[in-house]
């Protein structure tokens, strides 16, 4: 059986912690940064977890995870 393969999209977006939970990134952080506040920005640097019932699709997705 030939190996699997893991999504490249979803591999480059999602890392594992320490405990094994999956971080993410915010969105909202791209672009029209005008109109949003400072605090809002920067509050939009930090990384935030991946729900439990999400989680379970980006195993699927990245079986390294």
């Amino acid at each position: 059986m030939p190996k699997m393969k893991s999504h490249r999209g979803a591999a480059k977006r999602f890392k594992r912690t320490g405990s094994g939970k999956i971080v993410r990134a915010r969105s909202n952080k791209q672009h029209i940064l005008t109109k949003k506040a400072s605090k809002r920005k920067r509050q939009l640097r930090k990384s935030a977890l991946v729900s439990p019932v999400d989680a379970k699709r980006v195993k699927q997705m990245v079986p390294t995870l």
